[in-house]
């Protein structure tokens, strides 16, 4: 007689009893994709010799190899994996799901079939088209991919055999990308602030929006004010700067995700109106009479630039060789390449000023300074002077530019 076996708990005998009699044979398997190490076992027993006349009887269990043949098992009887796939190696992307499967017991493996799933129906505006079809696995061993899935979307990976027994499932998310553009921006002219609605997460979290506000002014002399801003994801509003009739903005946002930023979206506003200008208005630049080609200077007439921040702020005069509109608005909104007197940059940073009252300040007196030089001007070249504030904050950034244009 032979003590039911203490072997794996996740065994299940046929028939099930505490003690079974010799060459009684028992059935063994386990839960739903495992397989025990041998699905036939019977009891046995075996004389040994304590001493003379004294035999003792030890219980011996045999297992049924695949020939047939009954040997005595050297362990004990376990529940593994029929079919095997590495967590380390599974490659997970935006739009797919790639695994590598392994079977461990090749005749039981046949007929296998994989499918992808959405593991949640979808709902708007999150919607996901269900994965179609699924994909026979032959072999001992192989890949298999769900493409053209959807980011940030749960979906289940199931391999079963044709008798609908689950060898594996796995719930799994694809990874993230960036949003789509905001599409819903417009201008409350109540409170004259900026108004969009929030993006929906579903092609990732949501954490945060960029908006940059580029403000033009042409009357006075005019100004180019450009706001670069980091909101959180909870921010749906934010306040159009005020600079009067006569003014255009120029509005760009993007939603951001842990996968980077999306496209953006553009718009355009007049000052006390919602309609879309005509045209980009160019902000006006102040005319310079003084010029000396000989000395090589240019005298400006600065005026300090209104509108103070409270956050710390740099006043630099920053020249640039061209009048090309575009070229200007990008030096207003970069960081000048240092003064190099072999190899004249087409921007570089004058001066670095503490501005209090209007000044006529003298440009190419060949004065240096800390990250800036004051290089003599060259006869015959185009020149745009930018009077610069530079306002930093924890939101983010706003850069406040008055040019002054001439030639030489």
């Amino acid at each position: 007689i032979c003590q039911r076996p203490r072997w794996d708990s996740r065994l299940q005998l046929a028939p099930d009893h505490k003690n079974y009699k010799k060459n009684e044979e028992v059935m063994l398997s386990c839960s739903e994709g495992f397989q025990p190490s041998f699905t036939h076992v019977k009891c046995s027993s075996k004389d040994k010799n304590i001493r003379p006349g004294k035999p003792k009887h030890r219980e011996v269990w045999l297992g049924r190899n695949s020939g047939g043949h009954w040997t005595p098992l050297q362990s004990s009887v376990s529940c593994f994996e029929v079919l095997q796939v590495d967590p380390k190696a599974v490659e997970i992307s935006s739009t797919s799901i790639k695994l590598n499967w392994t079977c461990r017991v090749p005749d039981t493996c046949q007929e296998m079939r994989a499918m992808c799933r959405l593991a949640e129906p979808s709902s708007p505006p999150c919607e996901a088209d269900e994965v179609q079809g699924e994909e026979r696995l032959l072999g001992q061993e192989g890949t298999f991919i769900c493409p053209l899935l959807q980011p940030f979307t749960s979906y289940s990976v199931t391999i079963s055999l044709s008798t609908s027994t689950i060898l594996f499932t796995w719930l799994f998310r694809t990874e993230e990308t960036v949003p789509d553009k905001p599409e819903k921006l417009w201008l409350d002219p109540n409170t004259g602030s900026l108004k969009w609605q929030a993006l929906p997460s579903c092609k990732g979290e949501i954490i945060g929006y960029q908006l940059n506000i580029t403000a033009r002014h042409t009357q006075d002399g005019g100004f180019l004010e450009t706001q670069r801003l980091r909101l959180s994801t909870s921010v749906t509003e934010h306040p159009l700067p005020e600079h009067g009739p006569g003014s255009s903005y120029v509005v760009t946002m993007r939603g951001l995700t842990a996968a980077g930023a999306g496209p953006a979206s553009l718009w355009r506003f007049q000052a006390n109106s919602s309609d879309t200008p005509p045209h980009p208005l160019d902000f006006g630049c102040h005319s310079v009479s003084d010029i000396s080609p000989s000395q090589g200077t240019a005298v400006l007439p600065l005026r300090p630039i209104a509108r103070p921040t409270k956050a710390a702020t740099e006043l630099q005069l920053i020249v640039v060789t061209t009048h090309n509109g575009t070229v200007v608005e990008d030096a207003c909104l970069g960081e000048p390449q240092p003064f190099n007197a072999s190899r004249q940059p087409s921007t570089y940073v004058a001066a670095v000023l503490n501005l209090t009252g209007a000044t006529d300040f003298v440009l190419g007196d060949g004065t240096r300074g800390q990250g800036y030089h004051n290089a003599a001007l060259r006869p015959g070249w185009d020149y745009t002077a930018l009077l610069r504030l530079v306002s930093r904050s924890q939101q983010g950034e706003k850069f406040t530019c008055v040019c002054y244009s001439f030639s030489v």
